[in-house]
């Protein structure tokens, strides 16, 4: 018999909606007044502020717990220093989303007069070549919200897969949003999998954010300590036999941002030859980790990322990752 629904009573739930609507409203009042703004002392003025009063949140301390777990060896000044720069990283990341259609802007013939720069490029010309479904993952370094344009950029039709904010009704402005800016978009929710499913059926190709908790994930080993880790990304490899391309975004002086798509992944196959999902997960969270090593205050580090796994229930069958046989 399936779990019962916890029933709130209705002055609580129309508070609780109340209040998303307000934050919603302040939130999305604050990108249209931005927009009226030019974009770099915007931006510029928003990433001050955040890295000022973010040190004032109580998650904070959260963080603050996170990197000293990750990163012993550090000083506290040096763990001080990069909890600021994750603040300011976090202000440019929420200003920024107010002109993604804007400040996008690649000059191949001469890329050091650009706003951004683009790595890899023949990684983006082989992916766009390829005839099949692939994947690509990221992480929440840089700004990872402008990689499905840099893709759109190479003639690349990128499904992403978008995790919503809690808010009902900011989450759904947002998804507008993004769907103009950034193309296909799924929302990741009951039935993701089996969406994202459907576009490798038809040789498409999809975006993963890999850096998050995931109950009843696998274990691996993050930054030296277990974590819970989201084994969707090595399921679909598995079931697809895809190739896999590592993508992200770092921050540069001036305002300015490098797109890298790394080289494609070769990945761990067990004794039959398929595509081993546990020392895959393993593979893409060590890449991740080399990514934060390199520029630490450009991940987010307010997240419970080394929890264990929660114990497995026993739950109703529900639709497989894939139609295909693994």
């Amino acid at each position: 018999m399936a779990g019962r629904r916890t029933k709130y009573p209705r002055w609580y739930v129309v508070l609780r909606n109340t209040r998303d609507w307000l934050i919603a409203a302040a939130a999305l009042g604050s990108i249209r007044m931005i927009k009226f703004l030019p974009a770099d002392p915007a931006i510029n003025a928003t990433a001050k502020l955040a890295r000022l009063l973010g040190m004032l949140h109580p998650r904070t301390e959260d963080a603050r717990k996170n990197l000293r777990l990750a990163f012993p060896e550090k000083t506290d000044e040096e763990i001080e220093k990069i909890l600021r720069g994750m603040w300011e990283h976090m202000g440019r990341t929420g200003a920024e989303y107010a002109f993604l259609d804007k400040i996008f802007d690649v000059d191949f013939d001469n890329p050091h007069k650009s706003r951004f720069e683009i790595a890899g490029i023949p990684n983006f010309e082989e992916l766009r070549e390829h005839d099949g479904p692939a994947i690509c993952f990221t992480a929440h370094t840089g700004n990872w919200e402008v990689l499905p344009i840099a893709a759109a950029a190479f003639g690349l039709n990128i499904t992403a897969l978008f995790r919503p904010p809690n808010n009902p009704f900011l989450a759904r402005k947002l998804l507008k949003a993004r769907k103009t800016a950034m193309g296909h978009l799924v929302p990741s929710r009951a039935g993701a999998a089996w969406a994202l499913s459907g576009v490798m059926d038809e040789g498409g190709k999809i975006g993963l954010l890999a850096d998050q908790y995931y109950d009843n994930g696998p274990m691996v080993t993050f930054f030296g300590h277990k974590a819970a880790a989201n084994p969707l990304l090595a399921k679909l490899a598995r079931n697809y036999d895809c190739p896999v391309y590592p993508a992200r975004t770092i921050r540069l002086p001036g305002g300015r941002y490098r797109i890298e798509l790394q080289d494609r992944l070769e990945l761990p196959r067990d004794k039959a030859g398929g595509i081993d999902t546990d020392a895959t997960t393993q593979l893409v969270n060590t890449v991740m980790e080399g990514w934060i090593r390199e520029h630490p205050e450009q991940w987010l580090w307010l997240h419970r990322r080394w929890r264990s796994s929660k114990p497995r229930r026993r739950k109703r069958s529900r639709r497989p990752v894939s139609n295909r046989p693994s």
